[in-house]
This record gives structure tokens, sequence and C-alpha cells, in this order.
């Protein structure tokens, strides 16, 4: 989630090599690019994880309504705390579309990640089967179809092609995900010796290809499209470093105790960092306010955007840990009143069928 955060802070502060500027870029724009190929793995590594760890994971319609609830607390809930403050929102500028991406936030992609992951949740149990009926030649054959399709050709592909979505949506989530399950069940095990070389080394590449690209972009124009695509998210370089940052940190030991205890439950809370920053009606206004506090004379240079970049992880990591506990309490507490209630009837249910002789009392 830091990482992702930071691709958000470079997309907002426009702190990146751009085609549209090929001569006199400040230093910012080279360290953004370089942060960026080392942070563009995030979002891959989190499919992977859950592609790795999906079969211990029992399919219920429980934790897909939760899912979307967590959703919906924040697409409803900042909108409404929005418009108390006074500031512009969707709904007062684009009207009933604007309602509509409050209330159907899957269906409208105001979350795109939140909507391919959906779909990713109820095939899951569907994944999981194939993973486990397949043999292993099986397998691999249908994945190395999958990812030449959705990953190879476009890695080498100098034009943007119809189906190729750069890797935001579902059918490339899926190739992560089997791709995971298949080296969980095949994957050699000095994967985890060599995690964080290919890690760094994808992302250097992708950094490398980049950076030459650029310098090339005056001579070939027509390089403009591809000079965007190592940042794809189906680009190979990019889910060879997100394999290499799992198994990088697969190989950490972390003992069980208070230490693992804290990370599991800051990691429980992160995606709603990622719910509050990327909500549609503050996509675009964070970054402002907090530069505004850090760098309010807006001065330039390195230092300053490492400590914009700073200032705003913390910040966005503080607020969203406190929504995250905010809505935790709430929800608890509305688990807590279904257990009850659902408790209670079924000790009705269960003293009606006493009082027509259905069951034993002792029973």
């Amino acid at each position: 989630m830091v990482m992702v955060v930071t691709m958000h802070f470079l997309r907002e502060s426009g702190s990146m090599l751009s085609a549209d500027r090929l001569s006199d870029a400040p230093a910012e724009q080279f360290l953004g690019t370089f942060l960026e190929a080392f942070c563009i793995v995030a979002v891959n590594a989190y499919v992977f994880v859950s592609g790795y760890f999906g079969e211990k994971r029992e399919f219920r319609i429980a934790r897909i309504l939760l899912f979307l609830m967590q959703i919906w607390f924040y697409s409803l809930l900042i909108p409404a705390v929005l418009t108390v403050l006074g500031t512009p929102i969707l709904l007062t500028e684009m009207g009933v579309y604007g309602l509509i991406q409050y209330l159907l936030p899957i269906e409208t992609e105001s979350y795109w990640f939140a909507t391919s992951f959906f779909g990713l949740m109820l095939l899951q149990p569907v994944l999981n089967a194939a993973s486990e009926k397949l043999s292993g030649s099986q397998m691999k054959r249908i994945l190395l179809f999958l990812l030449l399709l959705f990953c190879g050709i476009k890695s080498v592909c100098p034009v943007h092609l119809a189906t190729d979505r750069y890797g935001y949506d579902l059918i490339w989530f899926v190739c992560v995900y089997l791709t995971a399950s298949y080296l969980r069940l095949y994957g050699p095990e000095k994967l985890k010796s060599f995690g964080w070389a290919l890690y760094t080394g994808g992302c250097a590449l992708i950094f490398g290809m980049t950076l030459g690209l650029w310098y090339a972009l005056p001579v070939l124009p027509g390089a403009a499209y591809y000079f965007t695509v190592p940042f794809h998210y189906n680009f190979v370089l990019c889910l060879v470093g997100a394999v290499g940052l799992f198994y990088g940190f697969l190989g950490i030991g972390i003992k069980e105790g208070w230490k693992a205890d804290i990370i599991r439950k800051l990691g429980s809370y992160s995606f709603g960092i990622y719910l509050l920053h990327e909500h549609p009606d503050l996509r675009h206004l964070w970054y402002p306010y907090l530069k505004n506090i850090v760098n309010p004379t807006a001065k330039g240079g390195v230092p300053m955007l490492l400590a914009e970049l700073a200032f705003c992880v913390l910040a966005l990591f503080a607020a969203g840990f406190l929504a995250e506990w905010i809505r935790d309490l709430l929800f608890g507490r509305l688990r807590a009143v279904y257990r009850f209630v659902r408790k209670r009837r079924r000790r009705r249910a269960l003293a009606e069928q006493v009082r027509k002789g259905e069951v034993a009392e002792n029973e």
C-alpha cells in the first residue's frame, strides 16, 4: 500500500517523465520515474498474494458482502462529509451519474481495482477447483497461452491492441492469480532465494527501458505509445517484479507474537487507505491540500519532492487507519447485533420445537 500511495502521489504531483516534455526535464521527474518503476509491481503483488494463498480461503457469501459493505462505507460516507464541509462533489457536478457512482461503485468502476478484484473473488472457487483438478502439464500449457495472449504479445507490440486494458481488468487478475497458484503447486523452491534479485532486476529494467525510450522519442516519435508500456500492469517485467517481491518477503521469517499481530492488523486496515484517498471526490483533492501544508511556497527540487512524498504517505496512512478503525468498530457492533438476533431466533425456534414435542427438552 505504501507503493500504491507513492504511485498516486507521483500521478497527482506530475513527477514523472512525460512524452509531452522531451527536454529540460527537472531532476524530480527522473526520481519520480525511478520510484514509479520500483512501485509499479504493487498491484500485481496484491493479486499474487490472493492466488498463492487462495486455496486456504473458503468461499463465503458473507465475505463478498463484507467487501461490498466496506466499499459502500467510503463511497457513500465521503460525499456526505464533503457536503457538510461545503466541498463540491460529483453529485452536484454530474447529477444522476454522480449519484450512480456512489451507489454502484463496482459497476461504474469508481474504484477500478475493487471492480476487478470483486470479479476475482467470485471466480476464486472456480479457479481453485481448476488448479486442483488439472495436472501440472495441463495447467502449465493453459497458463502459458494466457500469459502469451495477455502479457507476452502486448509486451513487445509497438501499437495498442484493442483487447489490451493495460492490466486494469479482470482477465489480467485471473492470469496473475493462476500464475501464483501454479508457482505454489509446482514452482521451484529456489525462487525464495532469488526473490529480491527478481524484484530489483525487473524494476531496474523497467526504469532503464523507460529512460531509454524517453531519450529516443525526439527521433522516434512513433514510440510515444510504447514509452508507456513498461508501466502497464500486464507488462512482462511488471509481473516478474511482483513475483520477486512476493518471494522476497516470503523468505522473511516473522515469528508469531505481538509483532505478527500488529502486522496483520495494519494489513487488514490497508485497503481502507486506498478506498479513502482514491474516492472519486477526493482523488484529485488530497494532494493540493497536503502540499499546501508541507510546501506552501511550492518550492521545487528533489529534497522537497521527498518531503512531500513522506508527508503525504504518513498523512494518508494515518487518515486511512483512523477511518478503518471507525468502520471496523461500527461493523463489529453490527455483527454483534446480528449474532445476538440470530441466536435469539434459534432459541425461539428450538423452544417452539420443544413445545410441539419435535425435540426433547434435554436436547
